[in-house]
């Protein structure tokens, strides 16, 4: 059983503090090992179905070694911040906000670290994908495929925090599916962090420990490309190499619905793992738009490359580039007068890509082409460096394959730098001259405006 005595407990629903909260545990638990720590800690939430028994075993005083001691506060947050499920006023449970700016579930995370931890000493995870991952990407495709909703209406959606500083709340952006965002990326981790535990020559000596490891990793001067594997701001990068598409396929297919599953899958790759995680406005805290946005007509044409060159320095965090972004749309809003920040998308330097405008409407980055390309900046000084490998490839690779896929830039789409179509030494001499290489790169004849 479990034992309880009093104590205060953290309140903010950020990974932070759970990890705060699992320290905390393991210092009144010392002769606990991770396995243990997770279970008991799963055991908390009443997080324990037949499902989840069929591939972990039963949650009972005959497995477990030691009794796990949590405090009756503490008890309350466990349970708040594992226990997962969406009110009926759209409020999801069971996340929180992580240093990256992601929004995780932690049930699929801790189930997907308890299969690694218990798995078989030849690396053998049982009801990996199942726990972390199938069960629900399955409910989500075939409650679609019923329910007749449009097809972008099966996986998703994310939301926005209250407050990103101090999160306690977090609502949904739209109707839920049984795979919201939050419940992928939670799932996502648990796949690879499971897998890295089970592969490991030696169990880590604390779950916080992984934890902190994964999702509080400093970025240095380097930024991504000096970066170690097994962090989260390489979440689908990783994923994408150790997911195995025929095993999840697999899974989730039944009797007479392999279209269904199918068509599910093409969306959970196009959005999770070809596309790049893109920080949305809310995150960045972004003020409304000012006036009437006007909407653009998809498929675009052009690319359009800039660089900030105010702020001058590349955002190594989800932190630092928010403050950018918002002293960004402040400069355009106010000093310029624009409706917005004018940019479609913004690139940090900590490997995700931010909202400007976004995908439908239209900016004000390139005078006289804005409503025929989208113009993308990466935050920074380019004139005699430029951005580091891993940040240009969020733009030239997987941004371009998210946008030619989801039809909102033509298969055969141009390249140019700002500099070629307005007065301006944007994006910087470095950067142009890198960009000048990238396949799509598209001179363009001065009188005729036509690409060679």
């Amino acid at each position: 059983p479990l034992i309880l005595c009093g104590a205060q407990s953290a309140t903010q629903i950020h990974m932070d503090d759970f990890i705060k909260v699992v320290e905390t545990i393991e210092l009144e638990n010392y002769l606990l090992d991770p396995l243990a720590v997770v279970k008991g800690l799963r055991k908390a939430a009443g997080v324990d179905t037949p499902f989840i028994q069929h591939y972990l075993g039963y949650l009972s005083d005959d497995t477990e070694p030691h009794h796990l001691v949590i405090k009756p506060v503490d008890t309350g947050y466990i349970t708040k911040v594992i226990k997962h499920r969406v009110t009926v006023l759209g409020v999801e449970e069971g996340v929180v906000l992580t240093a990256d700016g992601t929004t995780v579930a932690l049930s699929p995370l801790l189930l997907g670290i308890e299969a690694g931890l218990q798995s078989t000493p030849l690396g053998h995870v049982r009801g990996l994908y199942p726990l972390t991952l199938t069960k629900n990407l399955g409910l989500s495709f075939f409650h679609h495929a019923q329910s007749k909703l449009p097809a972008s209406s099966s996986l998703g959606p994310g939301g926005c925090w209250d407050n990103v500083t101090a999160p306690q709340v977090f609502t949904l952006s739209g109707v839920a599916s049984f795979a919201t965002e939050a419940l992928i990326t939670g799932g996502m981790d648990g796949v690879i962090v499971g897998k890295h535990v089970a592969e490991r020559t030696s169990r880590p000596l604390r779950l916080s420990g992984l934890l902190k490891e994964y999702y509080n990793h400093q970025l240095g001067i380097g930024g991504l490309d000096a970066a170690p594997a097994l962090i989260s701001q390489r979440r689908r990068t990783r994923f994408r190499k150790l997911a195995n598409l025929p095993l999840l396929k697999r899974q989730i297919r039944r009797a007479k619905i392999e279209e269904i599953v199918n068509e599910g899958l093409k969306e959970f790759v196009h959005s999770y793992m070809d596309c790049p995680a893109i920080i949305p406005r809310c995150m960045w805290e972004a003020k409304p738009y000012r006036g009437i946005p006007t909407l653009l007509s998809l498929p675009l044409s052009f690319l359009f490359i800039h660089h900030t060159y105010e702020p001058s320095q590349p955002c190594l965090t989800f932190y630092q580039c928010s403050r950018d972004m918002r002293a960004m749309q402040r400069f355009h809003q106010d000093d310029r007068g624009w409706d917005d920040i004018g940019y479609s998308f913004v690139a940090g330097s900590d490997g995700y890509l931010y909202e400007g405008r976004g995908w439908h409407w239209q900016g004000a980055h390139t005078k006289g082409y804005n409503s025929k390309g989208y113009g993308v900046s990466f935050i920074g000084d380019y004139t005699s460096s430029i951005p580091s490998q891993s940040t240009m490839d969020l733009v030239r690779h997987q941004l371009a394959k998210c946008a030619t896929d989801g039809v909102k830039l033509v298969s055969d789409f141009t390249i140019h730098g700002h500099r070629q179509l307005v007065s301006t030494s944007c994006p910087g001499d470095a950067l142009y001259n890198k960009i000048k290489g990238w396949t799509q790169f598209g001179v363009r004849d001065e009188v005729t405006g036509v690409k060679l």
